[in-house]
């Protein structure tokens, strides 16, 4: 579902071509089917979608290739014409296993999760580390894109001495619609739709990849909750400076508006989370939902 909603984005834009897909197990009927019609994110409006045949789709004038294979390094992406894949599958994640789209043709590959060796990096926090001999890199999780901006802000203006972070995450694919069978996660088996389910993340522990100053100082955990789209993320941290939390709202405002515009978001409005369906900001902080406790202890 990530690669579908990676597409529709790309179609939007200027400075991408969407030009190939690969989807192993559905047929081109069934991805278009899949790719018109959303239950978060609605119809798909911008483009009259058609299959021209079973190895390419119509987006208006737009052809795109489709491939239909399971192994990576037999996708003939350089047929294409495709320069960067988005590895979107959860299960290509760490580098060996990557670098099989190189073998098709590839020149990058961007993984849509986090990885255990890949260089990892969060947009607005260390992208400008990147270097064009790396031909792998993990984006990370949408947790910790949600988590590292704020923290980096926090970080750079107050000092964090340590932090504890939760998440009230949407769920996901990987959870169950009626209670089943999960021998890792006995929890994780349980209904999603009327539970809350506590889980384990590595989000917080992923912000010290990206920002190496905040190494071992924060962690975390999850909630699994019923609904369908939009987390929060709540960051409890101790400051080494003082500051009021006018001052910080103030510092994180000031961000949303410079370096850090398009990327943080910044709002004061009584908002709730279906507001944010679709935002493509990877964390807006809400002033109104913060507190402080005192001037070296804030909840954000």
């Amino acid at each position: 579902r990530i690669g579908r909603l990676v597409a529709r984005v790309a179609l939007q834009r200027d400075d991408v071509e969407l030009v190939a897909v690969n989807d192993p197990f559905i047929s081109t009927d069934y991805m278009t089917y899949m790719f018109k019609y959303d239950s978060v994110h609605g119809q798909w409006k911008h483009h009259e979608l058609k299959v021209k045949d079973e190895k390419t789709l119509l987006f208006g004038e737009k052809a795109v290739t489709v491939f239909g294979i399971r192994n990576p390094e037999d996708i003939p992406w350089a047929e294409a014409g495709a320069d960067f894949v988005v590895e979107s599958t959860g299960v290509f994640t760490d580098k060996d296993k990557a670098a099989a789209h190189l073998k098709g043709g590839a020149k990058k590959v961007a993984i849509s999760a986090p990885s255990k060796d890949a260089p990892m990096f969060v947009v607005g926090v260390n992208e400008n580390e990147y270097k064009p001999e790396l031909d792998i890199v993990s984006n990370a999780s949408c947790t910790t894109n949600c988590l590292a901006p704020l923290a980096k802000v926090i970080n750079d203006r107050f000092g964090i001495v340590e932090g504890l972070m939760t998440t009230v995450h949407a769920m996901t694919a990987t959870q169950k619609t009626v209670d089943r069978p999960s021998m890792k996660d006995w929890r994780g088996g349980r209904a999603a739709s009327f539970n809350i389910i506590p889980s384990s993340t590595g989000a917080a522990k992923a912000v010290g990849k990206v920002l190496p100053s905040l190494n071992g100082k924060l962690t975390g955990m999850a909630f699994r909750v019923p609904t369908a789209d939009v987390s929060v993320v709540d960051l409890t941290v101790r400051l080494e400076k003082e500051a009021s939390y006018e001052d910080i709202q103030a510092a994180i405002k000031e961000e949303s508006e410079g370096k850090l515009k398009g990327i943080l978001g910044y709002t004061e409005d009584d908002v709730v989370s279906t507001d944010f369906v679709g935002d493509s900001r990877s964390s807006i902080f809400d002033a109104k939902a913060g507190l402080a406790l005192s001037k070296n202890f804030v909840k954000l």
